[in-house]
């Protein structure tokens, strides 16, 4: 074997071949940190028992390989300036300076932090959800440590900091319900427009498409409120979760379809005058009945 090849490597400076060595063990453990967060995600999905864990367990690899990479680059940063003779020690000093001074102008960002922690631990948010969160509904595209990212129906994504978060309403989780109110004539027999929704109903549920994402027959409660110019009688469907949406459109284009054939009254907002009477109480009163005037 040829010595010459090693006899160049004494040409090299310790320094250097040291610096390399980080870096190569730093690659490698970089490489071996996505290895095993890939192992752990594929192992985890197989066992998953649902949409909405394969989504967690999603959320949870990708926070996991974020964090274990930049760990990774600050030791190895640090490391390769050590073996170039640059003195970490009052970096670290003056890093710590900077940190408590940074640390009381940015209480926001350390609470960010905190809140996208807690967030996480506690399976609140995943990619993929719909939720509610801070006045916006939309589909999380991106959960960070520091950052909610949503799309909203219109296409808009909002960027929410977690530490603006207090309530968070998820849409996504196990079920939903598709709440229905529909309005009648006051004229119309509850007990009939009743009967026609719960026909309604049914044949949604026995639809070849959307009867897989309807979980229980239709519910029926009844007259929830007297209204200005009708009656409101509430429903609603228990469904798969996020296709609440989808169900209740069909339902109100059949049920719109139905009250057409039968006859019934869909209503909409009347306007009556009374003129009243002079003092002697001859004239007598008349109504004029205006739909949708002011006059």
């Amino acid at each position: 074997m040829d010595k010459s090849i090693f006899a160049d490597y004494g040409h090299i400076p310790k320094e250097l071949l040291h610096v390399m060595l980080i870096l190569m063990l730093a690659w490698l453990l970089l490489r071996l940190g996505n290895n095993l967060v890939r192992l752990f995600r594929n192992y985890m999905n197989s066992h998953a028992d649902s949409a909405e864990n394969k989504r967690r367990i999603e959320t949870l690899a990708r926070v996991f390989r974020n964090t274990f990479s930049v760990v990774i680059s600050l030791v190895a940063g640090m490391l390769v300036l050590s073996e170039l003779g640059i003195s970490i020690a009052p970096i670290l000093g003056a890093a710590g300076v900077v940190g408590i001074a940074v640390g009381f102008g940015a209480q926001n960002l350390i609470k960010d932090y905190f809140n996208g922690f807690f967030i996480l631990i506690e399976n609140q948010i995943r990619q993929g959800d719909v939720v509610e969160v801070c006045g916006k509904t939309g589909v999380v595209e991106d959960l960070t440590l520091r950052y909610v990212s949503l799309r909203d129906y219109e296409g808009s994504v909002h960027y929410i900091p977690n530490g603006l978060i207090t309530t968070v309403t998820n849409k996504s989780r196990g079920y939903a319900f598709a709440v229905i109110d529909v309005s009648i004539a006051y004229r119309e027999s509850v007990d009939e427009v009743c009967g026609i929704v719960k026909e309604v109903g049914d044949a949604l549920r026995g639809d070849a498409v959307l009867g897989a994402k309807i979980l229980e027959d239709i519910e029926i409660a009844g007259v929830q409120d007297w209204a200005d110019s009708a009656i409101i009688l509430r429903c609603r469907f228990k469904t798969v979760a996020l296709e609440q949406w989808g169900v209740r459109r069909e339902f109100l284009r059949r049920l719109k379809k139905e009250f057409d054939a039968r006859g019934i009254e869909i209503p909409y907002p009347h306007l009556t005058v009374y003129a009243g009477q002079d003092k002697q109480g001859k004239a007598p009163g008349f109504r004029l009945t205006a739909e949708n005037e002011s006059e």
